[in-house]
């Protein structure tokens, strides 16, 4: 017979009968929430002082554009960012319409959440269904035609 069982809430019961009593660092929600928060600012400190506008700064390329020369439905994210940063709201939708339109807020809503919820303490996943799955590449996928056969 096993010492550790699961209780209906999904935590491990020890072989006295309690909770297990401390849960590593690691793996809770907040952690997670705490450095990408980190990781987004370091990025967003970088991309203030970076003009990804001019040449000679390091910035990766898309390897889309690399491999073809024609522009993945994210090309243009970098100076939309930057643009967005420094307040130049009209370059930032000029950068990647679409991006900026649609991509923008279902990320800032979606990641907002599971920060949110990280610092309550609580996991969050999202779940987008089938169908919003296929709107998504839907969209992405004309928006690489118009934006490519547009010259």
């Amino acid at each position: 017979m096993s010492a550790d069982l699961p209780d209906t809430c999904g935590r491990d019961q020890s072989a006295r009968g309690g909770p297990e009593p401390h849960t590593p660092l690691l793996r809770r929600p907040a952690a997670a929430a705490l450095a990408s928060l980190a990781s987004l600012g370091a990025g967003a400190a970088y991309l203030w002082g970076t003009n990804p506008h001019e040449p000679g700064h390091w910035l990766p390329r898309c390897p889309f554009n690399w491999l073809t020369g024609l522009l993945c439905p994210a090309c243009g994210a970098s100076r939309m960012c930057y643009d967005i940063l420094h307040g130049d709201f009209v370059a930032a939708f000029h950068d990647n319409a679409v991006l900026f339109l649609l991509g923008l807020p279902l990320t800032l809503f979606l990641y907002g959440r599971w920060v949110s919820e990280g610092l309550r303490g609580r996991k969050y996943r999202s779940a987008i269904g089938i169908r919003g799955q296929a709107a998504i590449v839907g969209v992405a996928l004309t928006w690489t035609v118009v934006r490519n056969a547009a010259g």
